[in-house]
């Protein structure tokens, strides 16, 4: 049997609390192993002698097979306990950032990141069915922002872990470190995590093909999907050439990353929580407004810097992270009020594809956009800045919609 949640409150249960803390440290995992391929990109390129576009393709490789993985396994995401389907999906993360640890060349990193995206890009879909399954919506904003914390404690622990590692040991040691901390949270899985199947008998579609084109044929899911991919195709375009642009353009030495990233991560783990608490609190929208004009001016700021002192790139970065957080969470609580319980695993996945693939195409847009000279500065940077803030408005006017909707379902 699955196990149940107590009456709506404010606090959280005991397993509330393990299910919040180890699907977060999951989450660590996985955006570490994306996250980790931007600061190693000042490391990698010169390495393995690629160009920017080649890079951005490593970037998107990823992206893409995760977005084709979430389609194809749409159909079955609510045939199964959600437990073991996390659990497999895991395992085949695991060997794909293995084989991205041993990769010699381009050819076989690109292969690598996308036999890792097959599994790891289905696994974020299945972590907020998870959650939403298992927490009332009053709830949810403050659940999201304890699990964007992951988000931060992969700049805190895991970037700059993984920097120190790549510095003195090669960039493949970071993925072997992934490895590791990601074999430690599947063994807490598998022990400690209760069944999470109630899904299965609200289930109607006899076949998976079927239960797939009742989901993408609703209308108001329609909305949801095309704001999803909105939100996330503005990150893809200035992740990937960050670290590089951080330390050829504004001056950073590359031994200086670690402290970017640490102090920008410890800032985010203080604001997501706190962000979710108001997100319950304040209005998911309201917060929501708030973290698109503060993201929207702080791209502009950064991405038309030039030299500047540490000191201002530390606290130009950990304002734009307030942005951002202040966008995610809200938006991934209002998202979760869209779903019905019977489709709720199928709509996640579809989610999480077109995510992913908006996130592979910003990627390869932005690798066509900028062009790393010879002397190493990245020019044109300042274009994806304006493409952002263009991406920015469409979302503001689409979750404006998805919020008045989910207003009215709830009267």
């Amino acid at each position: 049997m699955e196990a149940t949640i107590p009456s709506p409150s404010t606090g959280f249960t005991g397993y509330q609390k393990f299910i919040i803390a180890i699907l977060a440290f999951l989450q660590f995992t996985i955006i570490l192993d994306f996250m980790i391929l931007s600061p190693l990109g000042a490391i990698l390129m010169p390495a393995l002698k690629v160009t920017t576009m080649q890079f951005g393709a490593v970037v998107s490789g990823y992206a893409i097979s995760a977005g084709l993985s979430g389609f194809l396994t749409a159909g079955f995401a609510d045939r199964f306990d959600r437990k073991k389907l996390l659990l497999f999906f895991y395992g085949g993360f695991i060997l794909g950032t293995f084989l991205c640890g041993i990769a010699p060349n381009y050819e076989f990193l690109l292969g690598a990141r996308i036999v890792t995206g097959l599994f790891g890009g289905v696994i974020g879909s299945i972590v907020f069915a998870i959650l939403t399954d298992l927490f009332p919506m009053h709830q949810r904003g403050r659940v999201m922002g304890f699990l964007q914390t992951a988000f931060a404690a992969s700049q805190v622990l895991g970037l700059p872990a993984g920097l120190y590692l790549s510095n003195h040991w090669g960039w493949h040691m970071p993925f072997m470190m992934i490895v590791v901390i990601s074999l430690i949270a599947g063994v807490f899985i598998v022990l400690y995590m209760k069944p999470i199947n109630a899904h299965l008998a609200l289930q109607t579609d006899k076949k998976a093909y079927q239960h797939l084109l009742h989901t993408i044929q609703v209308p108001k899911y329609l909305l949801a999907f095309a704001a999803t991919a909105l939100l996330s195709i503005g990150g893809f375009m200035i992740m990937p050439f960050s670290s590089a642009f951080t330390v050829n353009n504004l001056g950073i030495h590359q031994d200086q990353l670690p402290i970017i990233y640490l102090i920008t991560g410890i800032a985010s783990i203080l604001i997501g929580p706190l962000v979710g608490k108001a997100s319950d609190s304040l209005g998911k929208f309201n917060v929501f407004i708030f973290g698109s004009l503060v993201s929207m001016v702080m791209v502009m700021v950064y991405t038309h810097l030039g030299v500047t002192p540490l000191v201002v790139v530390i606290l130009v970065n950990t304002v734009m992270f307030v942005g951002i957080f202040s966008r995610m969470i809200p938006s991934q609580a209002l998202m979760s009020a869209i779903p019905t319980p019977a489709n709720r695993g199928a709509f996640m996945s579809i989610s999480s594809s077109l995510q992913s693939l908006a996130g592979g195409l910003g990627s390869i847009i932005a690798g066509l956009i900028v062009v790393q000279e010879a002397d190493g500065m990245i020019r044109h940077f300042e274009t994806i800045g304006y493409v952002m803030v263009g991406l920015s408005l469409f979302t503001l006017v689409m979750m404006y919609m998805i919020n008045r909707m989910v207003q009215n379902e709830n009267r």
